[in-house]
């Protein structure tokens, strides 16, 4: 089926016949008719620099004269089955396309090999064979060997102007520190205590990723597919987790119907069993997305890193917390480059950081390796007193898109029965103590801790978009789905 796959669009795909025709042999297919005809094919394409037509593979043969008449039928019944599907992408061929020549090939040269240690074969000898796998084995249609500083200067002056697309969250203050939100490629993770609220903020941001038109998957180890559902929908139906559950069958349909009116982004949750699925379960099922409902992901949120497994660190080596867990991390942030998305995940905070308002990279869980993989960390942070405001504390703890001593620590409104975060008034960014408190409020022991006079600690460096502003202009706990009321 490959081979037939293959040598259709070959010949009759050109944008695909053009990348893949250096890398094919004749000895990579098996009939002798997809030889022959390959090998017709590849005379053409030699000569005239265009894959042959139907016709124009026809009379070619027909010129051949090592063709015998069971050989001749067989191979004209084969161009005719030829065909393409226009809807398979270019994409999914050519790496497929690849590891077929890379298995071939690496067939090939280990029979090869195996004649040349029994002195079967009268030219090579056994010096002949690390090179024969090393060629076989670094069969790669990815002709780039590097960035030529010199030479290629043209091209990093473009990128350093190019306007980089970023995924934008409807927080403004979460825009001006990430320069306008979430870059592809990249991993940011969300630390905090259990229940502090990782999960509720991812919620949130898958939400609002959805309505403003990215397609997002969320990968679920800790809860239900079902349970996160309801979450989401809490968040975009402004109403509490248990009303979701009393909405009519009628109203909740309409309120679907309207919001596939209002986005044009696809919103997938898949869940897997805690602790069993790593980075090539993953990869599977985006390629599976991809192939059976061709969706591509913008963002992808991970629930959570410390619950995966690794595809690389098994048995004993997994006993090692600062290896396995440093592991999954550069894993999870290889799928990020390979498939150009965002991923945000989660981790725990030690237990130094319970009752601590005022954390740090070294209330990281179990691996220090996470703080040197992630691109961007934020710490969730919570108090007594920031719960009865409604309030949760954001500190940066390392990111690498913006300078750190611009709104160093900032407040958002949360309303945990909706699932929901939000801007607060500039007022209340004016003064955040070490002990967690806002707005110049003392300490739980009367003390007063030692405080910020401005959250800012210093102008921004660079120009601040107000895109989450622009996206949603609204105070208190004003929903940004408002004009949607249950009916």
């Amino acid at each position: 089926m490959l081979e037939k796959t293959i040598l259709s669009n070959l010949i009759l795909n050109e944008e695909f016949g053009r990348k893949v025709f250096p890398y094919l042999k004749e000895e990579y297919f098996e009939d002798i008719s997809f030889k022959k005809v390959f090998e017709t094919a590849a005379e053409y394409i030699e000569q005239y620099k265009a894959p042959p037509s139907i016709e124009a593979l026809k009379i070619a043969l027909d010129k051949r004269k090592d063709l015998n008449e069971d050989m001749y039928t067989s191979t004209n019944a084969l161009i005719n089955e030829l065909k393409v599907d226009p809807d398979t992408s270019v994409e999914f061929l050519l790496n497929e396309t690849e590891k077929f020549c890379q298995d071939k090939d690496l067939y090939n040269t280990i029979r090869k090999s195996i004649l040349i240690l029994d002195g079967q074969d009268p030219v090579m000898g056994k010096g002949e064979i690390p090179k024969l796998l090393s060629d076989s084995l670094g069969i790669s249609f990815d002709q780039s060997v590097g960035h030529d500083f010199l030479e290629d200067g043209d091209d990093r002056y473009e990128h350093y102007h190019r306007k980089e697309e970023r995924i934008p969250f409807d927080i403004d203050i979460l825009n001006k520190i990430t320069k306008g939100g979430l870059p592809r490629k990249s991993m940011t993770v969300l630390l905090a205590t259990t229940g502090g609220g990782k999960s509720l903020v991812k919620c949130h941001m898958a939400a609002n990723h959805l309505m403003y038109g990215k397609n997002v998957l969320y990968v679920t180890m800790e809860m239900a597919a079902e349970e996160i559902g309801r979450r989401i929908d809490a968040n975009i139906m402004d109403i509490t987790l248990d009303e979701v559950a009393e909405v009519p069958r009628d109203v909740f349909e309409k309120r679907m119907a309207r919001y596939k009116s209002k986005t044009t982004g696809k919103l997938v949750i898949k869940e897997f069993p805690t602790g069993s699925a790593h980075s090539g379960h993953f990869r599977h099922l985006l390629n599976e997305l991809k192939l059976k409902k061709n969706f591509a992901p913008d963002v992808i949120y991970l629930d959570y890193l410390n619950i995966c497994s690794s595809a690389r660190v098994k048995g004993a080596a997994a006993a090692n917390s600062y290896t396995l867990v440093k592991s999954i991390a550069e894993e999870v942030r290889g799928l990020a480059m390979e498939y150009n998305c965002a991923i945000v995940t989660s981790s725990q905070f030690n237990r130094d950081a319970y009752g601590n308002s005022d954390v740090d990279l070294t209330n990281t869980s179990e691996s220090m390796g996470i703080t040197h993989t992630a691109d961007a960390i934020f710490g969730l942070v919570s108090s007594e007193y920031l719960e009865e405001m409604g309030q949760l504390m954001i500190k940066q703890l390392k990111n690498r898109w913006g300078d750190m001593g611009y709104y160093r620590r900032f407040l958002v409104g949360i309303e945990r029965s909706k699932m929901k975060i939000y801007e607060l008034e500039e007022s209340a960014q004016q003064n955040i103590n070490l002990d967690g408190n806002s707005g110049g409020q003392q300490g739980h022991n009367g003390g007063g801790g030692k405080g910020f006079q401005n959250l800012r600690d210093s102008p921004p460096v660079f120009d601040k978009t107000d895109i989450g502003m622009r996206l949603n202009k609204r105070g208190g706990g004003k929903s940004v789905f408002s004009d949607v009321t249950l009916t």
